[in-house]
């Protein structure tokens, strides 16, 4: 940085008078003192439109809690599937096991990182990709199409069959273990590499250290079942049982959806990521063998369009967005016209979705399922009902309400039945996908 300016002490007193002559900053510093600005923001003419009644509203059963754990996009996921199960069964609450579906997806993250290092093997540890597997390592978070590579492959069980463990719940520490084992089970492979070791051998090495992580989740987890009853008591208080499943039959028959009839789709509004295009990410997965990571991109109004269109059929949607700005966690609400930080500070905090995702203040970080919406005088819509799954103790029971503009400005991915799409869509999908660097922001995981 040899050419750049330093800040110049005459220039900081310049600053100060100028703060010193403006009063409305002054009025915000005394504001400040002992309030959020959130609070100090808020807009109170925009709580006229964050009404809880819906034209299109989905019966879904009570919210689920996925505590201090980054398993969002399981959460969401397994939500979807469950009502298909309340609604076989006349069931008003059920929950497929979440810690099955997380034991799983953990194991194959540890083998993907495995195979990557294996892969990179005569690659520093400051190579960027390298790099970036290392740090990133092993995660709560996911996307749509890993969800779908871990149930396609070890099936669900009912919550009963699996239940939570205070580690299932509180995933920190073990995160923190596990990655730390990974760290000194790549040093093992470069070096066995460096010392002339084959791939056959560093995939010998590979399958104990597979061995000796799957005790570890064991004792974290629990064991996942293979063989389990599955039994319930519908709305009427009738009692019932299925006998001698197991977690592909309970997958196939019980829930009997086909996964593979949905698509991925986002919207990234971005000159590097043209509209009608497909997209895969490198490095990102979690089931090796399994399927890739797989977008369609396309304008917003044809997401929204698509989305009500599984709405009004009956589906629940899943879908991904960044929950980190202009939301109330208390009430539930996410409307980017409910805070005017403009006013409040005097400056323009606006920032384009295009820019939020080119300089990094943007990304997917959490995953929901749309449950509702409602639509104007003119079909438009403009609010929308989510399911969570941070409990009922915030917004209405759990569930929580999205303005369009915010919905506009921060949904990026929902998952859509493929018979909804246009015959073009289908096509768009069959293209080879482009590939993007493993630190894109549509890498981005839900957590």
């Amino acid at each position: 940085m040899k050419q750049a300016v330093p800040i110049l002490q005459d220039r900081v007193s310049t600053y100060a008078e100028n703060f010193k002559a403006n009063p409305v900053l002054k009025a915000m510093s005394h504001a400040l003192t002992d309030n959020g600005i959130e609070t100090i923001a808020s807009v109170h003419s925009a709580r006229s439109q964050e009404v809880f009644h819906f034209s299109i509203n989905a019966k879904t059963l009570p919210v689920a809690n996925q505590m201090a754990s980054g398993r969002c996009w399981i959460f969401a996921g397994l939500n979807v599937l469950r009502e298909k199960v309340a609604a076989k069964y006349d069931l008003d609450s059920f929950e497929l096991s979440q810690n099955y579906t997380a034991f799983w997806d953990k194991f194959e993250k540890i083998n993907w990182i495995l195979e990557a290092v294996i892969e990179l093997r005569d690659r520093p540890t400051d190579d960027r990709v390298m790099t970036w597997l290392l740090q990133t390592g092993v995660q709560d978070g996911g996307q749509w199409d890993m969800l779908v590579n871990v149930i396609e492959k070890y099936g669900v069980v009912p919550q009963s069959a699996m239940p939570e463990t205070y580690q299932s719940s509180h995933t920190g520490r073990m995160n923190h273990l596990i990655n730390r084992r990974l760290s000194i089970y790549a040093s093992e492979i470069q070096r066995a590499y460096k010392s002339g070791a084959s791939l056959e051998e560093l995939h010998d090495r590979k399958d104990s250290m597979l061995n000796e992580m799957y005790g570890f989740l064991c004792t974290n987890f629990g064991m996942p079942p293979q063989n389990f009853d599955f039994e319930y008591t519908n709305k009427d208080g009738e009692y019932g049982i299925v006998k001698g499943l197991t977690p592909l039959s309970f997958l196939h028959d019980i829930i009997d959806v086909d996964l593979g009839e949905y698509a991925s789709l986002i919207n990234a509004p971005t000159f590097n990521k043209p509209f009608h295009k497909t997209y895969t990410v490198d490095y990102l997965g979690n089931v090796v063998g399994g399927k890739d990571i797989h977008y369609l991109n396309l304008e917003m109004d044809r997401v929204k369009e698509l989305i009500i269109e599984q709405l009004k059929s009956g589906e629940l949607v899943w879908f991904g967005s960044d929950v980190g700005y202009d939301g109330t966690r208390k009430s539930g609400i996410w409307d980017d016209k409910a805070f005017d930080f403009e006013s409040a500070f005097g400056m323009n905090f606006n920032l384009t979705k295009e820019d939020g995702l080119l300089y990094w203040r943007s990304a997917m970080n959490h995953a929901m399922v749309i449950t509702g919406v409602n639509l104007d005088e003119n079909g438009r819509p403009n609010r929308w009902k989510i399911e969570n799954s941070w409990g009922d103790e915030n917004g209405q029971k759990g569930y929580y309400l999205m303005s369009d503009s915010w919905f506009d400005h921060y949904v990026y991915q929902a998952v859509i039945h493929k018979k909804f799409l246009s015959d073009t869509e289908k096509e768009e999908l069959l293209q080879e996908p482009v590939h993007l660097d493993p630190w894109d922001p549509m890498g981005a995981l839900a957590d």
